[in-house]
């Protein structure tokens, strides 16, 4: 029994739950303390929601790890979690965003604001890094080096995009399902008229390439390694 408590801490300790944990604890709890000093639940409540939805991505990617450790055969398996990964991972970096909605609101001052707002903005970027080594390590070890990299380029460019369609376009990723083909069509339309959608480009290639220069800061630390077999 120990040994087997054992194992799952370690597992859970090469994925780096526990400073994401404690990193998501301090966020809510700067939050609680806005709470407590403004009298108020409604402010800043949103970052909470878009919290969970970051622990989606990073939730799925250690269900994949776990199941490509207890079940390395059956890689197909790997397409469920993998799947869900993708769609929500944008929700992770999403927080970035919420910097938009700082201003001055008393009686909480502006300093604290902006520690509550970088709080949740680190939490989100940190689950997102964090799921997406996972993710480009199981897709390494089943498909080489050079597979593992595009998947990881490509991860980051759509989670560019991802954040650009959820600010400002209002997507969520569960319409993905309900309406693929609006979204597409959003998509299309903008590629298609580049000159009048200068902020699609723009905000989109800024965000990918500062995950990308967070990302190989972040593998320097933690390198992508093969899932144990």
């Amino acid at each position: 029994m120990l040994t087997h408590i054992a194992r799952f801490h370690r597992f859970l300790a090469e994925y780096l739950l526990y400073p994401i944990a404690l990193s998501s604890a301090l966020a809510l709890s700067i939050f609680l303390g806005r709470v407590f000093l403004s009298h108020s639940l409604h402010i800043y409540r949103n970052l909470v929601w878009n919290l969970f939805l970051a622990w989606i991505p990073y939730g799925m990617s250690l269900l994949a790890a776990l199941l490509a450790r207890l079940l390395p055969r059956q890689w197909w398996l790997l397409a469920l979690p993998g799947g869900v990964w993708l769609a929500f991972f944008p929700n992770a970096p999403y927080l970035l965003t919420d910097f938009l909605h700082l201003e001055y609101r008393p009686p909480v001052p502006l300093w604290y604001d902006i520690g509550l707002l970088a709080s949740f903005a680190w939490s989100g970027l940190f689950l997102a890094i964090a799921s997406l080594r996972t993710m480009q390590s199981l897709v390494r070890t089943h498909l080489g080096w050079l597979v593992g990299w595009l998947f990881a380029g490509l991860a980051m460019g759509l989670g560019g995009l991802g954040l650009y369609l959820g600010r400002f376009s209002r997507w969520n990723s569960w319409d993905l399902l309900t309406q693929p083909d609006a979204i597409l069509a959003d998509v299309a339309g903008r590629l298609a008229n580049p000159l009048s959608n200068l902020r699609f480009f723009g905000f989109t290639l800024m965000f990918t390439a500062f995950l990308l220069v967070c990302y190989l800061t972040f593998i320097n630390v933690h390198p992508v390694r093969g899932v144990e077999r």
